[in-house]
């Protein structure tokens, strides 16, 4: 069985449960292994590239080159 009819079978089988306790526990599992997973990708940048993000940073602010938190919530909302 590929990936997509798996997927298709679990999607049926899911509908079809009636106990809210389980679809919570299923969303909690499902939320903690692709959290896992994320995690698991990540890779740390190293010092050099952490600092060269911060002179990044502070040379937009200082070229007035950001947007405010605010517009960006008005933006979004």
């Amino acid at each position: 069985m590929n990936l997509d009819t798996r997927k298709l079978s679990f999607i049926q089988e899911f509908l079809l449960i009636q106990n809210k306790d389980l679809v919570i526990e299923m969303e909690q599992l499902l939320m903690k292994r692709k959290l896992e997973l994320l995690e698991k990708g990540l890779i740390p940048m190293s010092t050099i590239q952490f600092n060269d993000e911060i002179d990044l940073a502070l040379e937009d602010s200082e070229n007035d080159k950001v947007i405010k938190a605010t517009e960006l919530k008005e933006k979004w909302s």
